[in-house]
């Protein structure tokens, strides 16, 4: 799952910063998120979130309604970005600024941040360990819209390179993925669903902060 909205009254890109932590909004989206598995009637055995402060209160909802323990993994933190805390819109943006374009030379790679293919590689890593360490039941994993989407494209077989503007991830979504073949050295799982169960608390939400 993605996190929930981020008070970020700035509007900057939160990427690891310390201090960036739910609105009230993205709470309720989270406490809906945790509530759609609940109702689905899916068996949660293990609640691990990335290390960050939005991460780790979206996945409170999650332990209140599974009796789960909140556990951490770094595998799943927020992308590395050179313009972490800067705005990317409006008057002040970074991109406007000519000392700032030399992070701009390699969209592909991206030379703005860690790569597509580290991303990609450690998230997996987390999501194979996660789905070996349990007999039964789901894991959910709490992370970051760049890192669910690594996986996503990974998973299919899609070049990592993308427009960050057409990623199917909006805030507290639930992408799962299943393991179907733990011999598969790459990966072995399949991606089985998309939800959005947030979706009527996302039109008036804000979510520019997301690397």
């Amino acid at each position: 799952m993605r996190h929930g909205e981020v008070f970020n009254p700035d509007r900057v890109l939160y990427e690891r910063i310390p201090g960036f932590g739910l609105s009230e909004l993205g709470m309720a989206m989270a406490g809906t998120a945790a509530a759609n598995l609940k109702l689905r009637g899916r068996s949660i055995t293990r609640l691990v979130a990335s290390p960050l402060q939005r991460t780790q209160e979206s996945a409170v909802p999650f332990a209140k309604h599974f009796d789960l323990t909140i556990e951490a993994d770094e595998r799943l933190l927020e992308p590395t970005n050179a313009f972490a805390g800067k705005r990317m819109t409006g008057h002040a943006s970074a991109l406007a600024d000519p000392a700032n374009w030399r992070y701009l030379v390699n969209p592909f790679r991206p030379s703005w941040g860690e790569p597509y293919a580290q991303v990609a590689a450690r998230v997996q890593s987390a999501m194979r360990d996660a789905a070996l360490s349990v007999e039964h039941g789901d894991v959910v994993l709490v992370s970051h819209q760049l890192t669910i989407w690594m996986a996503h494209r990974a998973i299919a077989n899609k070049p990592l390179f993308h427009d960050p503007r057409r990623r199917r991830c909006a805030l507290s979504s639930i992408t799962t993925f299943e393991l179907v073949d733990e011999s598969d050295p790459a990966g072995g799982f399949i991606e089985v669903d998309y939800a959005n169960p947030a979706h009527g608390l996302l039109a008036g939400s804000v979510d520019v902060g997301a690397v």
